[in-house]
């Protein structure tokens, strides 16, 4: 798992274990993805469909390399079994975990381990793996809690590997998120059915208004506008109005979610309160005692993390508490104004990014929200301090985004921002772009990565002392229809290639995913305030560190 800062002397370095035989068309990848799950591949000559071009872009060799190793390396090892039916799927309430060596001596710092073996509806063992798994151990009197790392051996048995970040009574929790055989469905999906959420502009002039369809690719043969970005080249296109010209755009949003997507069979495999983000019960003790190291013992644990280090941090008494630095806690709104003082402060992104923004304008008292008349909850937003000299500013990324209403004229690429910032020691940006890719193949959320890591490198060359802040992605509520548009198995491959693609960047990552994982509150697609507190305190402590 990444570092949570990056150094640019770093940026050419592949943080995947990567062996790359492109003679052999083979790919074969180690990693450790952003939910804890260890993924091993050994995959020859993929097969991917190609989308809208994206097999025809124009990379280095570099990129052409780094794309086909994330691609590779994501490529779970869902088994090429024939479909089977849903009595021989996945049933989380049959299947169990045993805590190995349960009698065991544990103190802070030992590792703890879990097998986990997976048994059909019909109580038989399965023998094939895939399914995805997310665990976590928390103290739920201390408030505390951490996410674990899950190993498939792909024969039904999975062991998860926690470390053991502080004293006390310890419980185990395991989920089944999705069985492999729901997991089959939603990569069919997203390479089969990408316009599953499709879009749509206003196109007005005079008294005469169209609307037509919009999105990355459109089907047919019809007329088309091309609003392509000229500077990244993100395309998008929409339908061409019957009666209007294309400079007559008005509007961008939402149009909704396409529906009968799935087969009865394949519905029996997202069923709430069966097979969705459901618990995994133990055979035996799910607890196990902690004591306490001595205190030189656990100075020296803290210290001696490095990159790598997973988890990344942990809760204690509700305040997160990375592993590798000391953030501190922004308990008063003065501790805020006097740590951005005389900085502007931008955030891009979608509307977990927007989350900083309203708790910050909330929070702190100084700084006033200016009135732009922007959509509700849509931006582009504006908060000042004038005695403080603070400008805080809010901008959604790009299309695609699922927003009700954008006006055409505010649809601003975050890559181009970027490159309109000076920067400089009182800049301050943060950025978060992850949900409203969920529905596309991989390339799509790889090309747009790749144009904003470009601007940020830009960015940092021509002023180092810029901080750059990324938020990863989070895990949500899911039910049987949000599972097929925002799955958590969809969420953790970008938020892994994100964490990929920005290792040795320059840039702070703020540990979204692993704060939600561990945190004992309800996955929500907007993270309760406590959470979004964590992350404004770990987002701050990167602007304004502690002096050591």
């Amino acid at each position: 798992i990444p570092s949570p800062f990056f150094t640019l002397s770093e940026y050419n370095c592949l943080f995947l274990i990567i062996w790359v035989y492109l003679d052999h068309e083979t790919v074969s990848a180690t990693f450790i993805d952003s939910s804890g799950q260890f993924i091993s591949s050994q995959v020859t000559g993929i097969s991917r469909n190609p989308y809208c071009g994206y097999d025809q872009q124009i990379l280095s060799s570099q990129e052409r390399m780094e794309e086909d190793s994330l691609l590779a390396a994501l490529h779970r090892q869902v088994p090429d079994v024939a479909p089977v039916p849903f009595v021989k799927s996945t049933d989380p309430s049959s299947s169990y975990f045993v805590i190995l060596n349960s009698a065991a001596f544990f103190q802070v710092g030992s590792q703890l381990e879990v097998l986990v073996h997976v048994q059909d509806f019909q109580r038989k063992p399965k023998k094939y793996g895939g399914d995805y798994l997310q665990a976590r151990i928390h103290s739920p009197k201390l408030q505390a809690g951490a996410v674990g790392r899950v190993v498939d051996y792909q024969n039904g048995f999975y062991k998860v590997f926690f470390t053991l970040l502080w004293p006390g009574k310890v419980k185990v929790s395991i989920f089944l998120v999705h069985p492999s055989e729901g997991i089959r469905v939603l990569q069919r999906l997203q390479e089969d059915k990408p316009d599953r959420v499709y879009f749509k502009s206003l196109f007005r002039s005079g008294r005469i208004s169209e609307t037509t369809e919009c999105n990355v690719c459109l089907p047919g043969n019809l007329p088309l506008c091309n609003f392509t970005d000229l500077y990244t080249g993100e395309p998008w296109f929409c339908f061409k109005p019957k009666k209007l010209p294309c400079s007559s755009r008005i509007t961008h949003f939402k149009g909704g979610y396409l529906k009968g997507l799935l087969t009865a069979a394949e519905s029996a495999f997202f069923q709430s309160g069966v097979n969705i983000k459901m618990p995994i019960n133990s055979s035996g003790p799910d607890w196990v005692t902690v004591i306490p190291r001595r205190i030189k013992e656990t100075n020296n644990l803290e210290l001696s993390q490095g990159l790598g280090t997973f988890p990344s941090g942990y809760y204690y008494k509700d305040q997160w508490r990375p592993r590798k630095f000391k953030m501190r806690q922004f308990n008063d709104p003065d501790n805020i104004t006097e740590c951005l003082q005389r900085k502007v402060v931008h955030l891009f992104g979608d509307s977990t990014i927007r989350q900083w923004f309203e708790y910050l304008t909330t929070f702190v008292p100084d700084l006033v929200e200016f009135n732009l008349g922007s959509p509700k909850n849509v931006g582009p937003f504006l908060a000042v301090d004038q005695k403080h000299n603070i400008l805080l500013k809010y901008r959604c990324h790009g299309p695609p985004i699922r927003f009700t209403t954008v006006f055409s004229s505010e649809l601003h690429y975050v890559a181009n921002e970027l490159n309109g910032i000076v920067g400089g020691k009182n800049t301050v940006v943060a950025i978060a772009v992850w949900s409203h890719f969920s529905t596309f193949p991989l390339e799509v959320y790889i090309r747009r990565l790749r144009n904003i890591r470009r601007a940020v490198v830009r960015l940092l060359d021509r002023s180092p002392k810029t901080v750059v802040v990324i938020r990863t992605a989070n895990a949500q509520e899911l039910g049987p229809e949000v599972s097929l548009f925002n799955s958590d198995w969809y969420n953790f491959q970008l938020d892994t290639i994100l964490r990929r693609m920005f290792s040795g960047v320059g840039v702070y990552l703020v540990d979204a995913w692993e704060m939600t994982l561990a945190h004992y509150l309800p996955h929500k697609l907007h993270p309760d305030e406590v959470i979004v507190k964590n992350q404004l305190d770990m987002f701050l402590s990167f602007v304004c560190p502690l002096e050591t």
